[in-house]
């Protein structure tokens, strides 16, 4: 394994604990590994809800929405959101057929139902219609109450947008560019830093593609069998700090033997 110069960690299920928060003993050990002029990522599918789980200084970049945007610091350097014409057509039609559905346009929630009912902290707009003029999309969603509702959303969408489904029943619809491992690989180029030396950890269906272009693709002990069968090893589960662990035994513990 190539010397690891960039770590980059999903959140829920992965560096954050079921409770959404993050161990003092992980925070400190990232400070350790950053220390040592390793790049901190994190990549997920949330959009701007991450500012109150993660303190963002600890990071030298992040991925928002599975990849729709990228930045280093405040500068966006990847971008891949879906105009409203796009999926505007798309959600009428998926709310005509009784779906509940989302779109997430510069961190505000446009919904045809009451988001806040489901989750806490959230800045949503309840709409009658979904506008051609919205603007562009970061990601849109649709929560999933049984099967065929997920093939009828799979025979509506069409290029340039695929669809992935989360373990909590969640559809989410993406621009086909808009994958984690796309706003990685622009971050990476930034600092000069090849593919196989980025560590990546995740847990669920949206984590897989990093995994597997990372040098380096940890699956998490509570993550799902599919993930689970692409990655390279597995680490403790993120209520037992498994990020942190394998940072520590695999980065910090050498470093120690090297001083």
């Amino acid at each position: 394994m190539a010397v690891v110069k960039m770590v980059v960690t999903d959140l829920d299920g992965t560096l954050l604990r079921t409770d959404k928060t993050v161990s003092s003993y992980t925070i400190k050990t990232m400070e350790d590994v950053k220390s040592l002029g390793v790049k901190l990522v994190f990549a997920t599918g949330r959009g701007n809800s991450t500012g109150h789980l993660v303190d963002h200084q600890l990071f030298d970049g992040r991925v928002h929405l599975n990849g729709a945007n990228a930045f280093i610091g405040d500068r966006l350097v990847y971008d891949r959101t879906i105009p409203s014409p796009v999926f505007a057509p798309l959600l009428r039609e998926l709310s005509g057929h009784g779906l509940n559905v989302v779109a997430e346009i510069d961190g505000v929630h446009f919904s045809n139902f009451d988001v806040g009912t489901m989750w806490q902290g959230l800045d949503y707009v309840v709409v009658n219609d979904f506008d051609d003029q919205m603007g562009s999309a970061g990601k849109l969603y649709a929560l999933i109450d049984y099967p065929g509702q997920v093939d009828l959303i799979r025979s509506q969408i069409s290029d340039p947008l695929y669809l992935t489904v989360t373990r909590d029943r969640m559809a989410m619809i993406m621009h086909k560019e808009a994958r984690k491992s796309r706003g990685i690989l622009e971050i990476a180029k930034t600092y000069g830093i090849d593919r196989d030396e980025i560590v990546a950890f995740g847990d669920d269906d949206n984590d897989v593609d990093m995994l597997i272009f990372a040098g380096r693709g940890v699956a998490m002990a509570n993550a799902i069998d599919p993930v689970r069968e692409r990655a390279d090893e597995i680490c403790d589960t993120n209520d037992r700090d498994g990020v942190a662990k394998w940072l520590d035994q695999h980065i910090l513990a050498p470093h120690r033997l090297q001083a």
